[in-house]
């Protein structure tokens, strides 16, 4: 039959192929008597199956969630600009200069027609909610799950709950037409550092990014400027991506104007 003559035929290519004579040996240099090892042990019907496949299940439908997380938060947003996002330490306590400062920017953004954007968090973010509150623009929180630091503030009208960071941080610029930042940690300068990165590298059409507070500001600014510059790291046009001032009215008269004139009201579009 067929199976035999193949069998027969593989043993005499064997025979004949053996580099020592021996009928024992192999033309691909394996071990006599052993069959040939596969790079990739799979079981039957899966592509370079491993032990760890049986938990792949999971990492698919996490897409299905991400999936839900853009969808909800569009549906939310799409109504709700303009809006300007505020971001600065969440450790900042009510009472503090950069509290009152950041609910005092809040409120006079909103009384000129904006909504307010935070992460929905404590500190700073509490305060641009509350300040909002008090004008007449929404006051929105896209809060997100962490272990510390981010309970909702109280002063939202709408709350949006993320559980991936990167999707909230596409909702932040995707629906704010200017940031202003004050003060914070890591978090705040990597909101700091994104925006300016898709502004310089053209991904989103520029917009005002307005750093709240000179002392704070002034070192970071000096290190771009002095180190970052003088290497030939940067151009000299990027040092005009950010603007900063202590003066709330003068925040707000940068962000009003360049509403107005670069026509922020049809959306902004990728360069």
């Amino acid at each position: 039959m067929n199976t035999v003559n193949d069998n027969d035929n593989d043993n005499d290519n064997d025979n004949n192929n053996g580099s020592n004579g021996s009928s024992n040996g192999s033309s691909n240099g394996h071990a006599p008597g052993k069959s040939p090892r596969r790079r990739h042990q799979r079981k039957p019907g899966a592509w370079n199956y491993s032990q760890g496949d049986d938990f792949k299940a999971p990492e698919s439908w996490r897409l299905f969630r991400i999936m839900g997380e853009f969808v909800e938060a569009t549906e939310e947003l799409e109504a709700c600009r303009p809006s300007v996002a505020i971001f600065g330490s969440a450790r900042q306590q009510e009472g503090t200069p950069e509290y009152e400062q950041a609910r005092e920017l809040a409120a006079g953004l909103s009384q000129s027609g904006f909504n307010i954007i935070t992460g929905g968090g404590p500190g700073i973010m509490q305060a641009a909610n509350q300040g909002a509150l008090e004008g007449d623009g929404l006051s929105i929180g896209l809060n997100i799950a962490l272990p510390n630091e981010q309970d909702p503030n109280p002063y939202q009208d709408i709350g949006l709950n993320f559980r991936y960071f990167f999707v909230r941080k596409v909702m932040f610029v995707k629906y704010s037409c200017a940031f202003c930042i004050f003060p914070g940690g890591f978090g705040t300068f990597d909101e700091l550092f994104e925006a300016i990165t898709l502004i310089q590298t053209g991904k989103i059409a520029p917009f005002p990014v307005v750093l709240m507070g000179q002392e704070f500001w002034s070192p970071v600014l000096r290190f771009i400027r002095e180190t970052m510059l003088t290497r030939g790291l940067i151009s000299q046009q990027d040092l005009d991506l950010v603007y900063v001032t202590d003066d709330v009215q003068e925040a707000i008269n940068r962000v009003r104007s360049s509403w107005d004139q670069k026509s922020f009201q049809h959306g902004r579009t990728a360069v």
